[in-house]
């Protein structure tokens, strides 16, 4: 069966309203959904989809407990322990500050971490003449593929609401599975970033440029500047009990999902994994607005995040499933046999998707259903489920724009032709890696 000239005038709908919202953030973007749900219902007469309700209601459960760690302050008490470590050991610098920003992410759900990390990152590097772009750029793109690797991550919970019910590696889908393949994978990754970035650009004593550049004694002072740091900060009992209290109901969701047994049965099936994590989200943030003091959490910057990102998936998730829901019977008998012959494809569309929406978790929820309508294995969409993450391809997005902030000296930059830019070669080789890894980790486990 061929494909209507319908399906790729709506397919030009969708993909128009994803170009212009995109550059505009998260909020347009789900908004935009209203422009292509209007006219694909009341224009081409579709029948309308179903927002994903679980999955939105599963991240706003993971903002609202991590807004309210921020809120506590376990947050800093976090960042704090992780500064002694790159302080302890600068000349590592390349390699420690991308590892401690992706472990910040996967504890807190958020890559926005990096923002109080950069910072410190910059003041460690430039006081022991190290390039600042060699640590800065690698860790804001190790602390986005921590998102798939996080619990308490959206994009992570989103991929566990959507294959709820389904089997890899002769296993009910859960944690275990998705995380036995992007965890190792993003270590692997991790390393080969770290890796090149040793090496990468002129040491600051060779660099012409950035010599010229503190020739000038305003300069220096400006590049140099005062030292940023936590260390010496005393933060409260009650701040210390909230980083407990999050960390121990991510390990309780991790053991749940981990260990199917021990949850409750529901009629004839144990208690779904994104109401385990609905209610064990919601139940931390209360425990620390009761014991911990945890106020004003809709004024954080990581509530605000997580928002922006629940109407980003609502909007374009459900603007997707209206549009290729009716198209799914011709999809699946068209592209059967192209997915059996060639599966890895499916890595390719949601790493272009990730940097078309700016956002992991919107393109598990755009690509991923669609991928398993027309017939793609679980398995792969596991096995490859790293390459949600493909923003890095331009400079746009809000932690790469905070690295170029950040670094005083200059190193961290945009190139002329804007695509050579400080973060697009640190990106590849982590996403690729980590795909590769996760792909033969998915033959080693049996999922593929």
């Amino acid at each position: 069966m061929e494909l209507g000239l319908d399906f790729w005038l709506q397919l030009a709908v969708l993909l128009g309203c994803l170009f212009y919202a995109a550059p505009k953030g998260g909020m347009t973007l789900g908004l935009m959904g209203g422009i292509g749900l209007i006219i694909f219902i009341f224009g081409f007469g579709l029948k309308p989809g179903k927002p994903p309700v679980d999955v939105i209601l599963t991240i706003m459960a993971v903002v609202c407990a991590s807004s309210a760690l921020q809120a506590a302050g376990g947050l800093d008490c976090l960042l704090q322990i992780a500064e002694k470590m790159l302080r302890k050991h600068p000349r590592f610098v390349c390699y420690l500050a991308p590892y401690i920003c992706w472990f910040l992410t996967v504890l807190c759900g958020t890559g926005h971490t990096v923002y109080t990390m950069l910072p410190i990152i910059y003041d460690v590097a430039i006081k022991n003449g190290i390039r600042p772009e060699r640590p800065m750029a690698a860790s804001t793109i190790a602390a986005q593929m921590g998102v798939i690797c996080s619990p308490a991550s959206v994009a992570a919970v989103s991929m566990i609401a959507l294959l709820d019910g389904y089997t890899v590696g002769g296993a009910p889908f859960g944690f275990p599975q998705l995380f036995s393949i992007v965890i190792p994978a993003a270590l692997v990754g991790l390393f080969l970033v770290g890796t090149f970035s040793v090496f990468r650009g002129k040491d600051l004593d060779k660099d012409e440029q950035f010599q010229a550049l503190i020739a000038d004694p305003e300069q220096r002072k400006y590049v140099y500047g005062e030292k940023t740091t936590l260390i010496g900060v005393q933060f409260t009992s009650k701040q210390w009990l909230s980083l407990w209290i999050f960390l121990a109901t991510v390990a309780v969701v991790a053991l749940l999902g981990s260990v199917p047994e021990l949850r409750p049965l529901v009629g004839k099936k144990r208690l779904s994994m994104t109401l385990v994590i609905q209610m064990f989200m919601l139940l931390a943030g209360i425990l620390m607005v009761i014991f911990c003091n945890a106020k004003a959490i809709n004024k954080t910057s990581v509530f605000n995040a997580g928002m922006v990102a629940i109407v980003s998936v609502y909007g374009v998730a459900w603007m997707s499933d209206t549009m290729f829901s009716n198209h799914i019977g011709t999809l699946k008998a068209g592209l059967t046999e192209w997915v059996k012959a060639a599966p890895w494809t499916f890595g390719i569309v949601i790493l272009l998707v990730s940097k078309l929406v700016n956002s992991q978790a919107a393109a598990v929820a755009t690509v991923v259903p669609v991928a398993l309508a027309i017939g793609t294995p679980p398995g792969i969409v596991v096995a490859m489920a790293s390459a949600c993450y493909g923003y890095y391809i331009l400079p746009t997005y809000p932690s790469d724009l905070a690295a170029l902030t950040f670094d005083r000296s200059g190193t961290t930059h945009i190139g002329k032709f804007v695509i050579n830019h400080s973060f697009i070669i640190p990106g590849l080789i982590g996403v690729i890696t980590a795909v590769l890894v996760g792909y033969g980790l998915g033959m080693i486990y049996g999922f593929i």
